[in-house]
């Protein structure tokens, strides 16, 4: 379980994060939703000790994110960012490779190797892994980078807007591989999102941000709800049930 208490985060006069305290369950998804500027990616990002705090704890199973090494942590918890971007020409199999460094420091071995095949495998990348990332369109490389992440092996995977820059089928794909991970390997993913139709679709646990603060959380049935969603973005939503599964539809 990830824990966090009463973090906080400012810049100049401006808080961004305001004495966050939430638990995030261990296992299923985890989607953070909210306005921009609610607060979301910074959240992930002290999580995951990319960005310090200015106040508070992070626990992730009841260690101290600020106080524990880098390379125990690393084989716990990770994260893919928003900007993703590769100076260096890699192969789609160089890259997820990065994802064992917290394990073989550079010196791949056959069980890495091994962990590579598997991640390459399960993005259905294998018939690109030979190719360079700047010859992939938006979508592939997207997946190359999530696979880079799962090839790490951390119990806890953190995913800032991975729908970024996808259309509407390869985000679906996306969110389906997601919901795959969750399932089948047992991985805790907590991702920041901006759809609420996939958070919907796909989560099991939802928290909403506003303002730096956390206004709502919950399991997504009692968060995908006409009075709660209105609250949070100040507009008229409307919920609708296809399926026993509910989506948004949103009015302004």
């Amino acid at each position: 379980m990830i824990i966090t208490t009463d973090i906080t985060k400012n810049y100049g006069a401006s808080c961004v994060v305001d004495g966050v305290t939430l638990s995030i369950p261990a296992g299923g998804v985890t989607s953070i939703i909210g306005p921009n500027g609610a607060g979301k990616s910074t959240l992930l990002s002290m999580v995951s000790r990319l960005m310090s705090m200015d106040k508070g704890t992070v626990t992730v199973d009841g260690l101290d994110v600020s106080k524990t090494g880098s390379e125990v942590l690393a084989k716990r918890l990770s994260i893919l960012r928003q900007d993703n971007h590769m100076t260096a020409r890699l192969t789609v199999r160089d890259l997820v490779s990065f994802g064992r460094f917290p394990y073989s420091r550079g010196r791949l071995t056959r069980e890495d190797e091994g962990h590579i095949d598997r991640a390459i495998g399960y993005l259905n990348l294998v018939e690109l892994s030979d190719r360079f990332l700047d010859e992939l369109s938006g979508g592939q490389r997207q997946r190359a980078f999530v696979a880079m992440v799962l090839c790490q092996d951390t119990d806890y995977v953190l995913l800032d807007e991975p729908l970024n820059n996808l259309d509407m089928k390869h985000a679906m794909g996306m969110m389906k591989l997601l919901r795959k991970a969750a399932n089948e390997l047992g991985k805790t993913v907590v991702l920041v999102l901006h759809d609420i139709n996939f958070a919907s679709w796909y989560s099991d646990f939802i928290i909403a941000m506003k303002h730096g603060k956390v206004a709502a959380q919950g399991p997504a049935d009692q968060m995908i709800r006409p009075e709660v969603l209105s609250t949070i973005y100040e507009m008229d939503i409307k919920v609708h049930e296809i399926g026993g599964q509910r989506i948004s539809v949103y009015y302004e």
